[in-house]
């Protein structure tokens, strides 16, 4: 799969494609659904599928401040959209002068002139251009003016687990899916993004206070600045690292995972601590990703060290038995 950054790096002499565009943050069963959409539409054309995503979210230029919580780095979403079949992941700087960009321009100026598109696929509720002013209806008009076909997939929805069959069900949106990991749902977020939510970064030095000197020394992970961090608590997670540089990973194992400020020795800052089960090892430096199972139990305040060792071993033991049945 290629990878853009910008149209700057789109080969000379680029023909026909299909398009799929969209902030895809998450990469949710809804937005597999879509991008499944295109892929098929470019195989049946024997065209190339190009994703085109943005980059820094588009709420944090229009309303500096808003960026909501990321669910998936533009790498991740790289890997995810190749998974699928996309041939071109392309990354659209977001700026203030895009943002004021009509809708028609932007059809005409980037879909049109830029990359060809003989297909345009996009989500039912999708909008562009200024103020959001253009939605899958213009886009049908603008496609005939211009000669490309536009589609609309619809909205993917259904239970997640845990919720009665009488309850409607909820359309799987990446703002539901944050809802579920800011909650410490994090089975629910699975449900809809169709595989474990995850948070990925650099382990760094921690305290150690309430890690190696209790007999739990733990792995603490750095998170790019807006990651979704799931709400305070102890989760049952899968801990995949790799040393700095390398490109595979080196292994997955189970760990239990504590987010939150140690309330026991009063912390203040947030922190997400992994404990990873039966290794000895120190994996200050490596990169290391962690997918979220289950939530544990809440953060909760201990009167006395030996209170929370022995909490400690009852999450390590229920997350031995979650991950690693006999």
């Amino acid at each position: 799969m290629q990878r853009w950054r910008g149209l700057e790096q789109l080969p000379s002499g680029w023909g026909r494609c299909v398009v799929t565009i969209g902030v895809f943050d998450g990469m949710h069963r809804g937005h597999q659904q879509l991008i499944g959409q295109a892929v098929r539409r470019a195989r049946q054309r024997g065209l190339p599928c190009v994703l085109v995503t943005f980059d820094p979210h588009p709420a944090e230029v229009v309303r500096p401040g808003s960026h909501p919580a990321q669910l998936t780095t533009l790498q991740r979403r790289a890997e995810l959209a190749e998974q699928q079949g996309v041939d071109v992941f392309c990354v659209l700087p977001f700026t203030a002068e895009m943002s004021r960009m009509p809708a028609d321009e932007f059809v005409h100026e980037i879909i049109v002139e830029r990359l060809h598109a003989a297909v345009v696929v996009v989500g039912k509720n999708f909008t562009f251009g200024h103020k959001a002013a253009g939605d899958i209806n213009l886009l049908h008009t603008l496609g005939q003016r211009f000669g490309f076909e536009a589609e609309s997939a619809e909205l993917l929805g259904g239970h997640t687990d845990g919720a009665e069959q009488h309850e409607p069900p909820v359309t799987f949106s990446s703002t539901f899916v944050r809802s579920c990991v800011d909650a410490g749902d994090v089975a629910a977020a699975a449900a809809a993004l169709g595989r474990y939510h995850r948070l990925e970064g650099i382990v760094v030095r921690g305290t150690g206070r309430g890690g190696r000197e209790l007999g739990y020394p733990t792995a603490n992970l750095s998170t790019p600045e807006f990651a979704a961090i799931p709400a305070d608590g102890v989760y049952a997670c899968w801990f995949t690292h790799r040393q700095r540089g390398a490109t595979e990973p080196e292994q997955t194992l189970p760990a239990a995972v504590s987010v939150g400020s140690n309330p026991t020795f009063s912390g203040t800052e947030r922190t997400v601590e992994a404990f990873v089960l039966d290794v000895d090892r120190d994996f200050y430096g490596e990169y290391a990703e962690l997918d979220f199972v289950d939530r544990l139990r809440g953060m909760v305040r201990f009167d006395s060290a030996d209170e929370l060792v022995a909490r400690m071993a009852q999450d390590v033991a229920e997350t031995r038995a979650l991950l690693m049945p006999r």
